[in-house]
């Protein structure tokens, strides 16, 4: 039997038995039932005139039925399309058009959306609606999901070639997003480094999960996850859900889009939650002040449960780590990667330093110059980080960015997923950040992540985004819009501001203009919004 998440889960499922599996707002479905009612829901998607490779879109919050759908899709051989909840109709149809979506699970909380795009998105074949108690009513054609799976009788299991495609939406943070394709079998192999975390060997077969877990839960070392960030997005589905439940575990979730930090930590009391996922400062800083604020009142939060926090996709500060490690003494993971590749990690504890931006390279990870040449340690020079290895097959219906993400260099196939980085002399690197918001400011780069970190370590200064707007002496001038802690007042005045950063970056780097807002907005898995921020550094410096 060859490595697929369907012959995983199923191999899973008989293992683990009663145990939870999926746990959401009072509903728990164990392993049995979880197996159970994705192999209802690949019957009724069968049913319907789905097929290998077809591809099953989910426009849903996190919740079980999330889970649900990946594994009935994987079921059938087919290809789950994670949709942005946030997407607006002309975003939604270019997604599900561009993807080929044959289904669309949706909360009944999207029906007025999809309802307005129905006619143009003539390949769907199946609209399969959750009901979320929002009160909406089934969009004119589409089923409604629990009665689907009631009357469907379970699909049978067949074993699944590993060369099936899993396929990931990116965010498109530069033009329209993409879906990065995998081998299932690969990359579902690579997921299975949950097992390394917790002492035990990688399983060599996908024959070797039901001992590897049984183990695991008589070590009572089991998982309980809880994906803090959206399970629409690679952390939140590969970290928070996949990982997890490759090693046995529950994933529990909540239903909603906000993210809120108390009942994060209502939730690890009441679950007994080991594993959190989150992204970066974005959601660890509110996470800390709920933490102080608790502890303040004279009631904190039980923490005794939790062991391990996976952050990735932005810089997590180290400011912020030891916010966190105050409380407790936790395993902060500090992942370097994006859809196109894993790069590095950065692990902290109260016995480890604790860096913001420095990672030690993963195995078969490389930083080259534009032309290709390895960049040497210590050397100063900045190249693009490149991962071999677990390299995505190319984008879906573009394969003129694939040849230029997923190339050869010296005999080797690489993924440049665009990111910058120094290579230090002691081998780690020091991510620098996307070349896509690099900014050329009178001939020299400068890194728009890079400023905000060391901005962000102003005692004052709640969040932070850079970005370049023309200048006509320097051809583009770096601009900081920037939000201030509650109880900062008007914070440093600019001069004060730059005065602070002098201490952390070169002159050129300083931001010749800042931009004071209320709340700095980002998307919700906390990846920043350039586009907004862009557009709010032009209206305020008009």
């Amino acid at each position: 039997m060859d490595f697929h998440f369907a012959n995983a889960f199923e191999l899973i499922a008989d293992a683990m038995g009663d145990r939870p599996a999926l746990v959401c707002e009072g509903t728990t479905r164990s392993w049995t039932e979880y197996e159970d009612r994705a192999a209802r829901l690949a019957a009724v998607l069968e049913a319907q005139g789905l097929s290998a490779d077809a591809k099953v879109a989910l426009y849903q919050y996190n919740c079980n039925e999330y889970a649900e759908t990946h594994l009935a899709a994987f079921k059938l051989g087919a290809v789950p399309i994670n949709v942005n909840y946030r997407y607006k109709a002309e975003e939604l149809v270019y997604l599900l058009d561009n993807s080929d979506a044959e289904a669309l699970v949706y909360h009944g909380a999207f029906a007025p959306q999809v309802a307005a795009i129905r006619e143009q998105l003539p390949r769907l074949k199946l609209l399969l609606q959750i009901d979320d108690g929002s009160g909406e009513a089934l969009v004119p054609g589409a089923l409604a999901y629990e009665a689907a799976i009631a009357d469907a009788a379970p699909r049978a299991r067949s074993p699944r070639p590993h060369d099936d495609v899993y396929m990931l939406y990116t965010g498109g943070t530069t033009g329209m997003p993409k879906g990065v394709m995998y081998h299932n079998g690969d990359f579902c192999r690579s997921m299975t480094a949950g097992f390394a975390i917790r002492g035990l060997p990688l399983p060599e077969r996908v024959e070797d999960l039901p001992g590897l877990v049984r183990q695991l839960a008589d070590a009572g070392g089991t998982p309980v996850s809880h994906p803090a960030c959206p399970q629409m997005h690679g952390t939140g589905m590969w970290i928070g859900t996949l990982i997890p439940h490759l090693t046995g575990g529950t994933v529990v979730t909540r239903r909603t889009p906000h993210f809120d930090p108390d009942e994060v930590f209502r939730l690890v009391e009441r679950h007994r939650v080991t594993d959190l996922t989150i992204v970066g400062d974005a959601f660890a800083r509110p996470m800390v002040a709920a933490l102080d604020a608790a502890r303040e009142k004279g009631a904190p939060y039980d923490l005794s449960s939790l062991g391990l926090v996976t952050s990735s996709g932005v810089m997590w500060s180290a400011e912020v780590k030891r916010g966190l490690l105050a409380h407790k003494d936790l395993m902060l993971y500090d992942a370097m990667g994006s859809t196109e590749g894993s790069m590095g990690a950065n692990v902290s504890s109260r016995e480890t330093p604790i860096e913001t931006a420095k990672f030690a390279l993963g195995d078969g990870v490389k930083v080259f110059t534009e032309d290709d040449r390895e960049v040497a340690p210590g050397s100063g020079e900045i190249g693009l980080v490149a991962t071999s290895g677990l390299v995505p097959i190319g984008y879906y219906k573009d394969p003129e960015k694939s040849a230029r993400t997923f190339r050869e260099v010296h005999g080797v196939r690489y993924s440049f997923p665009g990111d910058y980085a120094r290579v230090e002399a002691d081998g780690t690197i020091t991510l620098l950040g996307r070349g896509s918001q690099c900014i050329n400011t009178g001939g020299e780069k400068v890194f728009t992540e890079e400023v905000e970190e060391a901005t962000k370590r102003h005692p004052a200064v709640r969040d932070c985004l850079v970005v370049g707007l023309p200048d006509e002496r320097f051809g583009n001038r770096v601009v900081a819009v920037l939000s201030l802690e509650d109880g900062a007042g008007d914070g440093p005045d600019d001069e004060a501001l730059r005065a602070f950063l002098r201490e952390h970056l070169a002159g050129y780097k300083l931001p010749k203009s800042v931009v004071r807002v209320p709340v700095v907005q980002r998307a919700p898995n906390g990846k920043a919004d350039y586009k907004w921020a862009r557009r709010t550094a032009e209206e305020a410096l008009a």
